[in-house]
């Protein structure tokens, strides 16, 4: 993966940022992160925001002026010879307030990359020389030859918080991982938003096809350690190792007397947007029929898969599912036709979906769905993620690993019989019921004959009853087998409906379990 030996010659632009900083004997793996975050976990938590130049505030640098500032290509680390990936930084400013520091590393040395004004085109601004050289980053692109063996692609960014987004061949950016969620969707406290400060940049060989990449995470209440190993693709993969740590009581109360407990960690956490969808059933006034970066959220439990349409509510919900050693799970654009969507600039149907697999097991915990109402497509909406039952105790090492699968599953497939449409509406048989009707479509059930269709079992909470499940018939437009669910919610209920639903051939589950929670008007 690295170059063996001493450090080789650095390029002259990066000679100009490195200048007065030599390059240190160290061999960097996560060992050497863990103890970084370690020892920053028995000290009160210091924000880089702090650090930020003034110039560099929202008061000063709005939305127009930073995109004014562009980072010049020619100066991307590794640029200068025929390495199959190149870096590019971000400029801090803006809402990007907290600046990171980056090091590049081989197998035997490691050096800082350090911020040169030189590197970025200001263009009409005049603000260059009121930059401090120590200011730091806001974060980096990765290139790579993505989709032509000729022309470097974005690969992925990591820029904001915790927050980063990868893509595979022919993917567009839509949904993001985190590497921690803190208290997320919990209404008496706050959420915690935990962001990486430091990277370490593996460089890589010539004919090279993964990237490691290393990075220190830090918050009020914890930190962690986390190593990144990149393989671009079809289906771009991800994997990753980490170690957290939790700050002890007294740390954290000198930086906010008021923080809550952790109440929930959020073990590889998924963001994406959800405006509106087939599921709908009150259309926003657009010309366009869908508009999201994820439509379902699919879960692995031992030997059921289920899937669950994500919905825009009027008010957040947060639905938590038991799972204990769960198999895998993930926010999905399951819509890969066009004429869904209509829209030509941003283009939903190709955006990833993002597959999350554990590495050994989890253990005893809850995967957890938050939905947070939104007027538009600019906000994400949407956050998945796996919590554990039991926390550490402070300063101990809470180690986990996983996989994350950027895909369009061109080229695998996460579910054979799938869940692949949920529509709902008003039914005129039955007063007061709504009507599901749910499209199921697979290999497996592409077997079984027209005549003899599989058979429905529907099922919801107490606060509702099913009035009809029997109309299981063969969508021959959709390829699909098409169930017509309704349910009525009991007089006077205000609260959500959990429904699930599932086919059988005798006693044989031949798809994967529907779930969704409905809420009254």
């Amino acid at each position: 993966m690295l170059r063996i030996g001493c450090l080789w010659i650095l390029t002259l632009s990066l000679l100009a940022a490195m200048a007065g900083s030599a390059a240190e004997s160290a061999e960097v793996t996560l060992d050497y992160v863990v103890q970084r975050a370690l020892n920053r976990a028995k000290l009160p938590f210091h924000s880089p925001r702090a650090d930020l130049p003034k110039i560099l505030n929202q008061d000063n640098l709005n939305y127009d002026k930073y995109r004014e500032i562009r980072f010049r290509r020619e100066r991307a680390l590794w640029s200068q010879g025929n390495f199959p990936f190149q870096v590019e930084f971000f400029h801090p400013g803006y809402i990007y307030t907290e600046p990171v520091h980056a090091y590049e590393f081989t197998l035997t040395h490691v050096q800082p990359v350090r911020f040169v004004r030189d590197f970025f085109d200001y263009g009409s601004l005049n603000i260059g020389s009121q930059i401090p050289a120590n200011t730091g980053y806001a974060g980096f692109r990765v290139l790579y030859a993505l989709n032509d063996p000729n022309r470097l692609d974005e690969l992925g960014a990591f820029q904001g918080a915790s927050y980063f987004r990868l893509l595979g061949k022919g993917q567009r950016y839509g949904e993001s991982a985190r590497g921690l969620a803190l208290n997320c969707g919990e209404s008496d406290r706050g959420e915690e938003f935990p962001i990486f400060t430091d990277w370490w940049l593996g460089k890589p060989h010539e004919d090279d096809t993964e990237l490691r990449i290393y990075a220190l995470l830090d918050s009020v209440s914890a930190t962690g350690a986390y190593e990144f190993l990149i393989r671009p693709g079809e289906t771009t993969v991800a994997r990753v190792e980490a170690v957290l740590f939790l700050r002890e009581p007294d740390k954290i109360k000198l930086v906010n007397t008021n923080q809550a407990p952790i109440k929930t960690i959020g073990f590889a956490p998924l963001t994406s947007m959800f405006w509106f969808g087939k599921n709908t059933e009150h259309k926003f006034d657009d010309y366009r029929t869908e508009v999201h970066d994820s439509d379902t959220l699919l879960m692995h439990f031992g030997d059921e898969i289920v899937s669950r349409p994500l919905d825009n509510p009027t008010v957040m919900r947060h639905q938590i599912f038991n799972a204990p050693n769960i198999r895998g799970f993930g926010l999905l654009q399951r819509e890969r036709d066009f004429s869904a969507y209509q829209d030509m600039f941003n283009l939903y149907h190709q955006v990833p979906s993002v597959w999350v697999e554990p590495t050994g097991n989890w253990g005893d915990g809850d995967l957890h769905l938050v939905e947070l109402p939104t007027t538009y497509e600019g906000l994400d909406n949407i956050v998945a993620f796996w919590d554990p039952r039991k926390k550490p105790d402070p300063l101990t090492p809470l180690r986990f690993g996983y996989t994350l699968k950027w895909t369009k599953e061109t080229d695998i497939n996460l579910s054979e019989n799938k869940v692949i449409s949920t529509r709902i509406g008003p039914d005129a048989q039955f007063p007061g019921a709504r009507q599901f009707v749910i499209d199921f479509a697979g290999s497996k059930l592409d077997t079984i004959p027209s005549d003899n269709p599989p058979v429905a079992i529907a099922s919801c909470s107490g606060n509702a009853e099913i009035v009809d499940n029997n109309l299981v018939v063969r969508n021959v437009n959709m390829g699909s087998w098409r169930v017509y669910l309704k349910m009525r919610p009991k007089a006077g209920n205000h609260d959500p409906v959990d429904l699930r639903c599932t086919l059988q051939v005798q006693t044989n589950r031949v798809s994967e379990t529907w779930t969704y929670q409905w809420s009254p008007p």
